[in-house]
């Protein structure tokens, strides 16, 4: 007698979210990185550790700074927040009117005993603690699709609403959220639930709301990136299906409304959101926050070091995904271990050990060399506190900053240095391939 045994597995599925630059902590994370670029244009060798809370009408910058520059925090928070839209004494939290505590101190000694050497690439890490970095090849940026899309949505709307010619009730805090159906070869096959909260004038219907994500913010979502269009044809049919049919799920304020809002609504602080900043839940997170530290800290340079290093791995062809960790020791310049986590979809005949062993050889981990390496030292971090600090375009742009005579001056900064594949050919000729 034959016995067949049938192995079936399931799809699953898989959400990320996304908050707009609206959204309190995001608003909390930009206003200290504008304080760390505003410190970093004027002496490059700050060492800054700000954090920042918000609630309404008030704001409190804290923390520690070593530097030989002075900056108008005030002038610097409230263009941070001017520049977000918090521009309308109805949102109870507004640029020209919040009040705004500082209280900046010197930096630790004892800190900055094991931080400061004599040689630049010798200089130990701002702290113990492990960070990672993670890339897939199931989108062009090497991004996990479900935050991809989830970023792409609260910063279309963001588009939307600074435009100022459709959807004009718009306000600045937004969320949303992707669900994403993958088989059981790990391949995206539809979208089951998009979640979008956005933060309205009180005189819009919620059916209004709706119908406008489904005819403005969708078109939108495709025209800027196309890789989209299949998995977005395939939902809005299950949407309009009949209701016996539907599969797909689109939940719009799913509250009833959403008018009181941003740092009124809820407190910001920073460094609360750091699974939107990174990776959405894919991968893994050592914990530290990114916004507000100076790049001798290395919970944010090395984790973008690590970024580099898996970006460009799975670019080069090593691996479908890799998940890389390094890890350090306060006051101590070599990273205590490197691990690579390829998920057994490497591509070469060698175990993930033996790749993080070339790998180690290939890139120099200590945090200056990576600050010299990712030119990590520019007033370049603004820009990361919002969508994302991994998965953007590195490009070039002219900043303005005003210097300690109140006069501006303009730098060109280099933006998202370790986005950049700049490494493959090494990594393919290392690995044979």
């Amino acid at each position: 007698m034959w016995l067949f045994f049938y192995y079936t597995t399931m799809a699953y599925l898989f959400t990320s979210e996304s908050v707009s630059e609206g959204h309190p902590d995001k608003v909390a994370d930009q206003i200290s990185d504008a304080v760390l670029d505003n410190f970093l244009a004027n002496d490059p060798n700050s060492h800054v550790a700000c954090e920042t809370m918000v609630t309404t009408g008030q704001v409190i910058v804290a923390g520690e700074v070593t530097s030989k520059s002075y900056i108008d925090v005030q002038g610097i928070v409230r263009n941070t927040i001017r520049r977000i839209g918090y521009t309308k004494s109805a949102y109870k939290f507004e640029a020209d009117s919040c009040g705004i505590f500082t209280a900046l101190h010197e930096q630790s000694s004892d800190i900055n005993m094991g931080v400061s050497r004599g040689e630049a690439l010798e200089q130990g890490a701002g702290d113990q603690g492990m960070m990672f970095g993670f890339a897939t090849d199931e989108t062009d940026n090497y991004m996990p699709l479900t935050l991809d899309i989830a970023h792409t949505l609260v910063f279309t709307l963001a588009r939307i609403r600074k435009e100022q010619q459709q959807m004009t009730y718009l306000r600045p805090d937004t969320k949303s959220q992707v669900t994403i159906e993958y088989d059981d070869n790990n391949q995206p096959v539809r979208i089951d639930t998009i979640v979008i909260s956005t933060q309205h004038d009180p005189e819009v219907s919620q059916e209004q709301i709706r119908r406008d994500m489904i005819e403005i913010l969708f078109p939108r979502v495709l025209s800027r990136d196309s890789r989209y269009k299949e998995l977005f044809d395939r939902f809005l049919a299950e949407l309009a299906a009949p209701a016996g049919e539907k599969g797909a799920k689109l939940f719009v304020n799913p509250t009833g409304q959403f008018i009181i809002g941003g740092p009124h609504g809820d407190t910001g602080l920073t460094g609360r959101k750091i699974i939107v900043d990174t990776y959405g839940g894919r991968g893994a997170h050592g914990g530290g926050a990114f916004s507000g530290k100076d790049p001798s800290k290395v919970d944010r340079s090395a984790a973008y070091a690590a970024r580099w290093m898996a970006k460009n791995l799975v670019a080069a062809g090593v691996a479908k995904e890799a998940l890389v960790q390094v890890s350090y020791a306060i006051g101590v310049a070599q990273p205590v271990s490197l691990c690579v986590n390829t998920n057994g979809t490497a591509k070469v005949a060698l175990s993930d050990q033996q790749i993080a062993e070339k790998l180690g050889q290939l890139f120099d981990l200590r945090p200056g060399a990576i600050e010299a390496a990712l030119k990590l030292r520019q007033p370049m971090y603004e820009e990361t506190a919002r969508y994302g600090h991994v998965g953007r375009s590195p490009r070039i742009k002219e900043k303005r900053f005003i210097d300690e005579n109140g006069q501006p001056f303009t730098r060109e900064v280099e933006l998202f240095t370790w986005e950049k594949l700049d490494r493959v050919g090494d990594i393919r000729k290392a690995f044979n391939l």
